[in-house]
């Protein structure tokens, strides 16, 4: 799923690589798209400051103690869109806590509505920017890293939205467990191909690979999104790449 809507915005970004791109004042996308129903805005109102996570202030020692009872392990989902594939983790391991970051409302709203009616105890939410949140947690304090679909920015200018960067690789690195995976699926043949290229200079990951089925088809258990049902109904290949942090 996107971490932004697919829609054109004005501001280009810098030519320059690093950080800056996902700096507080980065703009990616509108945040809300269609009127919310009443139970939803009521979700937004109520449920999500119960879920959200609050990174204004120092981060903890771990992330396993923000689920109650503490979580065996934490992964974190980037751009989680309609939550198909998070409600589908955090049903099938409820031991694990998972966070998922969706700066856009509809995103949230939606995955409130799953939240509420499949009784989900082991989510936690970040309504903003995945490089802020992945800045501010613990080192270490990561099992996995998921990144869905992501919007891939096509257009040349528009290269340094995208999220995966030296940089942002640099801070998956950081929080990820010796052994913990960064996984990416896109049906983008470019940003797979930025995505492999970003990593295999990282001396902190190691492609996970051994033979093309590894990438061609989906990883045991993995849930299809909407956005990959669509993809796959309109002849789109999508790659699915895991990288594991080594070290």
């Amino acid at each position: 799923m996107s971490i932004a809507p697919r829609d054109p915005v004005d501001h280009d970004p810098s030519p320059d690589d690093g950080a800056d791109a996902h700096s507080p004042r980065s703009f990616f996308g509108r945040r809300k798209g269609h009127k919310l129903r009443i139970h939803q805005a009521d979700l937004i109102e109520h449920l999500l400051p119960r879920l959200a996570l609050d990174i204004a202030g120092p981060s903890p020692l771990g992330l396993a103690g923000l689920f109650d009872p503490p979580a065996d392990e934490v992964r974190l989902e980037i751009g989680f869109g309609g939550g198909e594939h998070l409600i589908a983790e955090a049903r099938a391991f409820p031991g694990t806590g998972f966070i998922g970051c969706e700066p856009y409302v509809n995103g949230m709203a939606k995955i409130l509505t799953q939240i509420e009616a499949h009784n989900v105890s082991n989510i936690r939410l970040f309504a903003g920017d995945a490089a802020e949140l992945v800045a501010w947690a613990p080192p270490r304090s990561l099992d996995r890293i998921d990144l869905i679909h992501p919007d891939p920015w096509p257009k040349r200018r528009h290269w340094k939205r995208r999220f995966v960067q030296d940089a942002t690789v640099a801070a998956m690195a950081r929080v990820l467990k010796p052994g913990g995976e960064f996984r990416f699926v896109s049906d983008i043949a470019d940003y797979c191909a930025w995505t492999l290229a970003h990593l295999a200079r990282s001396t902190d990951f190691i492609w996970t690979a051994g033979k093309a089925s590894d990438w061609r088809l989906p990883w045991p258990g993995y849930t299809m999104t909407r956005y990959g049902v669509k993809a796959e109904r309109e002849g789109r290949q999508a790659a699915y790449l895991r990288f594991r942090r080594i070290g």
